[in-house]
């Protein structure tokens, strides 16, 4: 079994599609990205003795130049720039330009640093103008690998911060004003600015687990898992959608995005999936879904989960434990969408591997420690970092057991190389996402416009219920709205800091807050109408675009509607492992039951074809179990029941019909 190529996944690996750079050139820059990973490696057991943000400096200094290089920029006429080669897609003069005064503004903070820092509250004119100028270069780099909309949401904060103080005294989100040079310094001398959180996570946390997805794949451990998961089942009409989904889940933690997972899935399992009889649509949707599962699934979480390790200052072990029994309650859903779809589509076994699992597993089998190890360590209370690394270096020397990747000379230096260059467009999004974590800081703004969303709630009810079940939901839209627009990571942040004010404020805990935001913020990959997972997907399969979105929506439902779970009862704050193992057993029995309903509701089968009145039932029945409280729970039982009766007397009936004719 074959994995796609580096340049089949270019499209979808990040979030724009990077230069294709000369060979020459590649390679420079290549050595630069490679440094830096044994630089981030180094830092680990080695910090600077300088603190964090000088390490961040540093960080920015390295990245945000070559950034610039890597992305395109605004596309130049040849006969305006006679400097850009015809027949490359090299940088030109101006981006050379840009990528070294982004280098100088980045290193002037170095040369005096305590002083660059006492000076916080009384920035020199060259302190601000290197600030704005840091500014404007990361808008830049975040439109070249994620488009215009986080820069503009970024333009708008920064010009609250500015003009809010001229607006009336009794709005809401009126506040003293700011002038440009506390703007700036806030952004660049502070710790809520470029050098916050986001980019915290993202020098600290995500680059080093980029580059063990790296050090994993060329060291062969995707290959191996699709090809186990390829060979786990062979003969079941159901098989082949459930290579898929164990195939997305273990390929995520190479990958690390739910795109590149779906695409480098697609490309290998729709062969086998059209032989088993899947329409192009549905078998689009289920990529998709798998593919995105992935980055919503422990071991690895996408980069958000690093975020909100940091937001809670809880362990990342801790993070994942939040998401164990979500991940199970989504597999759930997408396994029962394909019982359900195998029937339908009448689908029928084929055969995809001429190797045995057992086989596979005692030859390949190994790739699996490293992860495992992650895991144990970060039990034993190492920190996520540490165990990491340890993980690259257990990977590293695995790799000599298979002679065809091991990580000597030259593929280890892809590796490396490969490891930086993933986190590129990340680190680009979450440095320009302290521009908005540092104006919602500065100004209030998070609270002042989480009594706004509360307040319109209240507006229309006095029911603390009801004004939270509204503010739940106007926050789900929001989220995917905005994830619309701008990646995970970023729609995280943007979310966190004005929507999670919003929940909390309601009563909701920090956990079930930044959890719900987390699951939105991934799921809009799959929201019609962009859903770039979808879109991806549909490329391979040859089918209709619009039709996958809402096949791929049909597999992801439950992910949409278990977060709601936990966030507006207390029985639901067991879904993230909280509370007694009694309650996290209980819970997740009866979201099942809610899982099962929904995928009647979607998959339009029970024992046989469901009609509409049967359907019809299960939808208040899902939401009534997925409340969790005792009455409700009984009524969605009652429900569900009255559905599956209805449906399995109707088989009977249909079961007798058919003898009748056949003794006829």
């Amino acid at each position: 079994m074959t994995v796609p190529s580096e340049e089949e996944l270019a499209e979808y690996e990040q979030e724009r599609p990077a230069r294709r750079l000369r060979p020459a050139l590649d390679r420079v820059i290549s050595v630069w990205c490679a440094i830096i990973s044994v630089g981030v490696l180094v830092q680990v057991f080695a910090p600077l003795p300088q603190g964090t943000q000088f390490y961040l400096v540093i960080f920015l200094a390295a990245i945000l130049p070559i950034t610039l290089l890597c992305y395109r920029g605004f596309r130049v006429p040849a006969f305006i720039n006679p400097f850009k080669a015809r027949s490359h897609d090299d940088p030109g003069v101006a981006d050379w330009i840009l990528a070294l005064v982004a280098l100088a503004v980045c290193v002037y903070p170095l040369f005096d640093f305590d002083g660059y820092l006492e000076r916080r509250q009384a920035p020199s004119a060259l302190d601000v103008a290197a600030g704005a100028v840091l500014l404007i270069l990361l808008l830049e780099a975040c439109r070249r690998t994620t488009g215009w909309v986080l820069p503009a949401f970024s333009l708008v904060f920064i010009a609250y911060a500015y003009y809010g103080g001229y607006l009336p005294y009794t709005w809401s989100l009126s506040h003293q004003g700011f002038n440009f040079d506390a703007i700036i310094a806030q952004f660049t001398m502070g710790t809520a600015g470029f050098y916050g959180t986001p980019l915290t996570v993202a020098a600290s946390y995500i680059v080093l687990f980029t580059i063990y997805g790296a050090v994993l794949d060329y060291s062969g451990a995707g290959k191996f898992f699709i090809d186990l998961s390829f060979a786990l089942f062979k003969r079941s009409r159901t098989a082949p959608g459930r290579t898929v989904t164990m195939a997305g889940f273990l390929l995520g933690t190479v990958s690390g995005s739910g795109t590149a997972t779906a695409v480098s899935l697609g490309t290998v399992s729709w062969p086998i999936l059209r032989r088993a009889g899947y329409p192009a649509e549905p078998a689009g949707g289920m990529l998709a879904a798998s593919g995105i599962g992935a980055i919503l699934s422990p071991p690895t979480l996408g980069a958000a989960a690093f975020i909100i390790a940091e937001f809670l200052q809880v362990s990342y072990l801790k993070v994942l434990g939040f998401a164990v029994i979500p991940t199970l309650l989504y597999y759930l859903g997408i396994l029962l969408a394909i019982e359900i779809d195998a029937r339908k589509h009448e689908t029928s076994a084929a055969e995809t591997s001429q190797d045995s699992a057992l086989r596979l597993l005692l030859r390949f089998g190994y790739h699996f420690l490293s992860l495992f190890v992650i895991i144990a360590f970060m039990a034993v209370d190492v920190p996520p970092f540490k165990a990491v690394v340890y993980a690259v270096i257990i990977q590293f020397g695995l790799s000599f057991l298979d002679r065809e990747h091991r990580l000597t000379g030259r593929p280890l230096f892809k590796a490396l190389a490969q490891g930086t260059r993933s986190v590129l467009p990340v680190a680009a999004t979450c440095a320009t996402a302290g521009v908005i974590v540092a104006v919602t800081t500065q100004t209030g703004l998070g609270l002042n416009l989480a009594e706004i969303i509360v307040d319109a709630a209240r507006g229309l009810t006095d029911n603390h219920t009801v004004v939270l079940i509204l503010t739940v939901v106007l926050s789900g839209f929001a989220v995917l709205i905005l994830g619309l627009a701008v990646p995970v990571t970023a729609s995280f942040i943007i979310a966190a800091v004005i929507i999670a004010p919003a929940l909390i404020n309601l009563g909701v805990t920090r956990p079930e807050a930044y959890m719900f935001i987390f699951y939105y913020a991934v799921l809009s990959e799959v929201s019609p109408p962009t859903a770039l997972a979808a879109v991806a997907t549909s490329a391979i399969t040859g089918g209709k675009v619009i039709p996958t979105m809402w096949q791929a929506w049909k597999y992801t439902l439950p992910a949409f509607l278990v977060p709601f779970a936990f966030v507006l009862t207390d029985n639901g704050a067991h879904l993230l492992g909280q509370g007694s193992f009694v309650g996290m057993v209980w819970t997740t029995v009866v979201s099942m039951l809610a899982v099962a309903a929904l995928a009647v509701v979607t998959g339009g089968w029970v024992f046989v074809r469901a009609t509409w009145l049967e359907r019809a039932i299960c939808v208040p029945a899902a939401a009534l179990l997925l409340y969790l409280a005792p009455v409700t729970i009984t009524a969605g039982i009652c429900l569900l029941l009255v559905a599956v009766v209805i449906n399995l007397v109707r088989r009977q009936r249909q079961a007798s019909a058919e003898e009748g004719t056949l003794a006829s």
